[in-house]
Parts: structure tokens; C-alpha cells; sequence
């Protein structure tokens, strides 16, 4: 039975793009950024031949690698989670999604206050972990909801757990998302629970995802309509809004998505196994720590060794990410446009550097050619 382990770094770009500059990102490369720290340390990684892809030429060489690389850059108009992951699942977003550098309009936010019946505070692009801290006791007073958003195409709503119940704060996610289509459609709107007092307000780990349906055929609907077992683990089911998952599992930060991942390995299915590990984004990326990126990255290249000893002779590992978040960035805080690492190793794999690839939808595509199956979108197999 062929297995391909999918794991998507998420925001482990490897440096700037050519129009990284359009985006405001010019200079930007979150692994070279992670690298400068004394935590730094991805030996297997290396092994495998990350420092050897296109572009990274500010680390040393050594020797012969061993996996399958290239460098993916991004043929979607964005350097979101939801377009990153879409087009290495095979669909191409030539437009955007939309994002509110000022606000949500007055009119999104007035029919959505009266349709779950409470008001509105913030309304403005926030850091999430100080949004809670300015606006928390105004939310705790008055029981109105926290709205904020950031330079990606979010709505996220924070909420104190003793305020508002984690099965409410769901219920008016799922409002918002329904309201959220067409001209305001946002790639998502996000669940974000909190507890604490004042001046130690704290997130907690049940945040929940509310994605757009991919507006196409992907992988995943391709694989499951083959009738291949496709497993989302962490944030992918939500990133997909269900579509295409036919098994999944929550994590809560990357040391349980990698030992659930390596808990699939020792399963026996056939299809896909598709892994988000966010804590590089959600914890290190958007708050620019960079030694705490590099910690995340040098404990992932650690279980690296236990995860390829779990592969069996037909099964591929596959790492990848979606976009950056350069922890050494100043000028903001958000997603960086950049290109990306695409690393497959396996039994079966031979080593070779395949160069710069036009789309990540050749990731997608490959993994369709692994199980025989022709691709519903343009892309092209790396195998």
C-alpha cells in the first residue's frame, strides 16, 4: 500500500520572491532569519538537502544530499495560509482574497452584531495576543466581541471562555462565515478563546478556523473520489473547510501534530497524510522571535530521524511550507512573500535537485502521479 506524508512547515519560507517588493517584503528569508540564532541546528535537514535548493547560498554545503529538493514559488496572487495551501493542494487564486487594512466596512459589521446580538469592539488589524490585553476588559464588562484582522484575509473574533462559551463563540463564527461570501469573502474567520484576568489575559489552544471552500478540485477531492484515505492533521481540515478530508485529528501546537503524525506512520491506510505544524507561524513568525523559530525548527530536524525510520518501502515523506513570516522583519509583522522549501525523501526516492519550480501545485500533482491518478489542474509531477 503506497503512504505519502505530507507536512507543511507553515510560514518556513527560504527567501524573498521576485515581486516580494509589490508585497512589501523585499529582503525578507525567514530560514536565513532562524539560522542567525545559536539555536539553530538542522543537521537532517542538511542530510537531505535543504542548504543545497536554489538561492540558499548563505549556508554551508556539505557533501552529497540525499532527498529530493526544489525550490517552489508561489504562481498565487497572495502570502496567505488559505492560497498557500490551496495551490499546493493544485488550485491557482489569480486574485487576492480581501483584507481590511482599515477595518471591516460599517455595514459588515452592523449586520453581524444583529445577527448574533452582541456589539463590536476593535475593528481594526491587531496583534492577537495584545488585541486581548487593550480590549479585554472592555469584552468582560459589556460582553461585546473583540473583531480584528490583520494584513491576511482574516476575521478573527476573540472572546474571554467566561464570557462567551467556547459553543457561542463557534456558533457566531459559523454567522460570520456565512455572511462572509462574494466581496467579503475572507479566506477565514478565526475562533480565538481566551482566559485570565486583567493584564494577563491569556489565548488558549481552542482556536478554531472557519476557511472558504476551495473553488475548485483539489488533491484531496481526487484522492478520496479514488477512494484513497486522506488524512488532514492540525489545521488542515479547517484550511479546506472539510473538503476532500476523510479522517482528521486537532493538534495543539507542533510537538502533537509531529507524534500524531508519527503515530499515522505506524497505521496502515493508503492515501495521503497531510500535516500542518503551525506553531513556526502562530507562535515565533508573526511575534518576530527568532530564537524561538529556530528552537522549533532545530526540535522538528530531531524527530526527523524517527519519522524517516517509520516510512515503509512505498511511502514518501514530503516537507514543504506555504508562504513566510521572516522573524527578522521589522517593518511589520506579517506573512512575507517568499519562496519555498520542497524536500521528499523515502526509500524509493532518488536524490536529485530539480531547481525552481513555477507553482506549488507541482507538489500536488506529484503526489497524484504516486497513485496513478492524472491531475484535474495544471501542474507538473516531480517524481
Amino acid at each position: 500500500m503506497k503512504r505519502v506524508f505530507l507536512i507543511v512547515l507553515d510560514s518556513v519560507g527560504i527567501g524573498e520572491m521576485p515581486d516580494a517588493a509589490a508585497y512589501g517584503d523585499a529582503g525578507t528569508n525567514t530560514l536565513k532569519a532562524a539560522a542567525s540564532s545559536p539555536y539553530f541546528h538542522m543537521p537532517n535537514m542538511a542530510k537531505l538537502g535543504l542548504f543545497h535548493m536554489d538561492g540558499v547560498d548563505w549556508h554551508e554545503r556539505e557533501g552529497e544530499f540525499t532527498g529530493r529538493i526544489a525550490r517552489m514559488k508561489e504562481a498565487s496572487r497572495g502570502k496567505d495560509t488559505t492560497i498557500g495551501h490551496w495551490e499546493i493542494a493544485g488550485i491557482y487564486s489569480p486574485k487576492p482574497l480581501p483584507t481590511y487594512p482599515d477595518g471591516f466596512p460599517k455595514e459588515v459589521l452592523e449586520r453581524f452584531s444583529q445577527a448574533v446580538g452582541r456589539g463590536i469592539l476593535c475593528n481594526r488589524p491587531y496583534s492577537g495576543t495584545a488585541v486581548i490585553q487593550d480590549y479585554g476588559d472592555e469584552h468582560v464588562k459589556t460582553g461585546k466581541l473583540i473583531v480584528y484582522t490583520s494584513a491576511d484575509s482574516v476575521f478573527q473574533i476573540a472572546a474571554h471562555e467566561e464570557v462567551v462559551s467556547l459553543e457561542e463563540l463557534y456558533r457566531d463564527c459559523e454567522i460570520a462565515r456565512q455572511q462572509l461570501c462574494g466581496e467579503h469573502g475572507v479566506g477565514r474567520v478565526i475562533a480565538r478563546p481566551f482566559t485570565g484576568e486583567s493584564g494577563h489575559y491569556t489565548r488558549t489552544p481552542r482556536r478554531h478556523d472557519y476557511s472558504l471552500l476551495p473553488p475548485g478540485t483539489t488533491m484531496l477531492d481526487q484522492l478520496q473520489d479514488a477512494g484513497k484515505t486522506v488524512i488532514g492533521v492540525g489545521k488542515i481540515r479547517d484550511i479546506f473547510a472539510g473538503k476532500g478530508i476523510t479522517e482528521y485529528v486537532t493538534t495543539t501546537g507542533n510537538e502533537d501534530g509531529i507524534a500524531k503524525t508519527m503515530e499515522y506512520m505506524k497505521k496502515e491506510f493508503e492515501g495521503l497524510c497531510f500535516v500542518n505544524l503551525v506553531d513556526y507561524d502562530m507562535l515565533y513568525g508573526h511575534r518576530r522571535d527568532i530564537d524561538g523559530y529556530a528552537k522549533a525548527l532545530s526540535y522538528f530536524d530531531g524527530k526527523l530521524p524517527g519519522m524517516l525510520s517509520l516510512l515503509k518501502e512505498e511511502d514518501i515523506l514530503m516537507i514543504t511550507a506555504d508562504h513566510g513570516c521572516d522573524p527578522s522583519y521589522t517593518k511589520t509583522t506579517d506573512h512575507t512573500r517568499e519562496y519555498t522549501p520542497f524536500v521528499m525523501a523515502g526509500p524509493g526516492v532518488r536524490a536529485k535537485n530539480l531547481g525552481t519550480r513555477e507553482t506549488f501545485a507541482d507538489i500536488a500533482a506529484t503526489v497524484l502521479d504516486y497513485f496513478g491518478i492524472k491531475p484535474a489542474f495544471q501542474g507538473d509531477s516531480m517524481l
